[in-house]
């Protein structure tokens, strides 16, 4: 008997990425063995038996699992390969663990049958929760866009939705953007589904996961499978629903080869299974929102869950407005004067700014100097803490010369600010407050779950933090919002700039005001107090920001209105990248329909692998810029991102 194998390793450029082996006992496709690939061996999932090849070929090794993954698993690889140009060895990988042809020692050989009955899971949902789970329920569409405000529940609607699946005896799969920021949710499922929910994330080692992988392939009833965009790719067999939380964020779309986005697979499982697809948040992507739009996808939830919920107090400070800084360059007095009473009144004060460190640029004043990474060329930020440069690309650190290095004058100032100074700052004004600090420098050596409890209960009086505190965190006793510059991320050459401040707003705006205490108040510093962003998020207003963005992108031929691709050339030499780069756009430039930026340096230009220059190319139509880019010959160098997040 013969069969094609799909190989999870690479072994020719120009191959359709299937081989052909042969096996003397009869094999299932889905089946994962261990196949010869030159004078090494690999693993390899079974696609289907086929003829007997005219050339001699070579006998599979071993069936490491009898169990095949489900079918829809072989579709998702299939698809994937072609919808983003990936080598199929390379999609292959994605849907199995680490080490999984090793023996290992099994602590736990299946998982338990919990003893769970439906019915005891009582799920109360308002009348407007009720009526969104009701228009998911009848739309036709597999994929559909549940936009609801901060606060107004969806977590309800999803454990509804897991449970409906559940009676008829099919599993979930929940998508997250990160398991440390969503132990609420995880905590709300495992109450609602006790022994019935499995969570992944990258704290896992490979043997565990590998563990988790096996009890789920074998799992003889319904699972509740939680976990990072990895989760999608786990073998859930009879799979009823997939839910997509905060389905804006970024971290869905997988950045390392091969390059995708989780909420387009997460479409595509739900078309082949004719399963419901859920994409939940209070700030949808507007390309998914205009696309939901297009099909009549889109249920609205626009009240809070909590009839106690309050709308928030908004003060808009310009930061030109020097009177408004008399107590502090960095705090506004209204804002201070809030933070003052709240530690009155034993609630709570989140300071928010999304720049980490104590201060991004370190100069000479003398001459000019700047401190910049010797990999990027990028400016090195102060930590006051270590009293270290780093690098917040590569993680490149270095101590703080004391004398400039080109003239030795002892003048180095250092310029901007991040989360770190302004908690010096804060401690300088409230030296009474207990202040907790939630950014990427500190979530690696404390626990950002038991952090987040301490804060929860009230033992600490100021949160500061970066984007890490805007999602999900439920805060009891938060009374105040501050968000010491709105506009930071405006300025970035991105076309989803604006779509990311907005989110970032309208998500830590709606930490406060969600009914546990009776004050909510949101403080806005900002050099551009008129901008129709910041405007439309202290609206709380989604429609009038969307169609501000969709009039930009369109003008601009920004998705939704064309189909997005970034050839990104890496070489040691500026000079090869150049000439490579200007070859690429020749060949290009052959092609139809398709619309092809001149040259230019990469936003981060210089990194330790070299010099980087890209190609932006547009088209209205998919088939034509994959047509393009099939055109371009294969080089290491060249790195090719189908509908990227960001051009930066």
């Amino acid at each position: 008997m013969y069969y094609e194998v799909i190989p999870t390793k690479l072994f020719r450029a120009d191959s359709d990425g299937i081989l052909t082996y042969g096996s003397e006992i009869s094999l299932k496709p889905g089946q994962i063995v261990e196949i010869p690939l030159g004078r090494s061996k690999c693993v390899g999932i079974i696609k289907s038996r086929t003829k007997k090849p005219a050339f001699p070929v070579k006998p599979i090794i071993r069936v490491i699992y009898d169990t095949p993954v489900p079918p829809h698993i072989i579709s998702a690889i299939t698809w994937l390969s072609q919808y983003y140009l990936c080598p199929l060895p390379q999609c292959a990988s994605l849907f199995l663990p680490q080490g999984v042809e090793k023996s290992r020692r099994k602590v736990q050989k299946t998982l338990p049958k919990p003893i769970f009955d439906p019915k005891t899971a009582k799920i109360s949902l308002n009348p407007a929760q009720k009526q969104a789970l009701e228009t998911l329920q009848s739309l036709s569409k597999p994929t559909k866009l549940l936009h609801g405000v901060t606060g107004s529940g969806k977590t309800n609607i999803y454990l509804k939705t897991a449970l409906d699946a559940f009676k008829r005896q099919k599993s979930t799969i929940l998508l997250v953007p990160e398991i440390a920021l969503t132990s609420q949710l995880v905590q709300i499922f495992e109450r609602t589904f006790p022994g019935l929910v499995i969570t992944l994330h990258s704290r896992q080692t490979e043997a565990t996961r590998h563990q988790i992988w096996e009890n789920i392939l074998t799992s003889d009833h319904p699972l509740i499978i939680i976990g990072p965009r990895s989760a999608l790719l786990t073998p859930v067999k009879d799979l009823g629903a997939i839910i997509v939380d905060e389905a804006h964020e970024s971290s869905y779309f997988q950045e390392n080869p091969p390059k995708y986005s989780a909420l387009r697979l997460a479409s595509f499982i739900a078309q082949n299974l004719k399963i419901s697809c859920i994409f939940g948040s209070a700030t949808p992507l507007v390309s998914d929102y205009y696309l939901a739009e297009q099909n009549h996808s889109v249920v609205t939830i626009k009240e809070k869950a909590k009839t106690t919920a309050i709308t928030p107090v908004f003060h808009v400070i310009d930061l030109k407005n020097k009177l408004q800084f008399t107590k502090n360059r960095y705090f506004s007095n209204d804002l201070l004067n809030s933070i003052k009473t709240n530690l009155e009144n034993h609630h709570q004060t989140l300071i928010f700014h999304n720049r980490r460190g104590s201060a991004p640029l370190t100069i000479c004043k003398n001459c000019g100097w700047q401190a910049l990474c010797p990999n990027c060329y990028l400016p090195l930020s102060l930590h006051t803490d270590s009293y270290q440069l780093i690098c917040h690309v590569c993680g490149y650190s270095t101590p703080v010369p004391h004398s400039c290095p080109d003239c030795r004058g002892a003048d180095i100032i250092h310029k901007g600010f991040g989360t770190k100074l302004l908690e010096h700052e804060l401690t300088k004004l409230f030296p009474e407050a207990k202040i907790a600090r939630f950014d990427a420098d500190n979530r690696k050596n404390e626990g950002l779950d038991a952090l987040y409890q301490e804060v929860k209960s009230g033992d600490f009086d100021i949160i500061i933090g970066t984007q890490t505190i805007a999602k999900g965190l439920d805060l009891p006793l938060l009374a105040t919002v501050g968000v010491v510059q709105a506009d930071s991320g405006l300025a970035l050459p991105d076309f989803t700039s604006e779509e990311r401040v907005f989110q970032l707003l309208t998500q830590v705006i709606g930490r406060v005001g969600r009914g546990h205490i009776d004050i909510a108040e949101v403080f806005l510093q900002t050099y551009q107090p008129d901008h129709p962003v910041i405007n439309s998020a202290i609206q709380a207003d989604y429609a009038q920001f969307y169609q501000h963005l969709l009039k930009t992108r369109h003008k601009a031929h920004f998705p939704p209105f064309s189909y997005l691709a970034k050839i990104s050339v890496t070489y040691k030499s500026e000079a090869t990248v150049v000439k490579h780069i200007n070859s690429l756009h020749q060949i290009l430039q052959k092609t139809q329909k398709v619309t092809i930026s001149n040259p230019t340096p990469a936003f981060h230009e210089y990194s330790n692998s070299g010099h980087t220059w890209q190609l932006i190319l547009k088209s209205t139509s998919r088939a034509a810029l994959l047509s393009a880019l099939k055109s371009l010959p294969k080089s290491s160098g060249v790195h090719i991102t189908i509908d990227p997040p960001t051009l930066l």
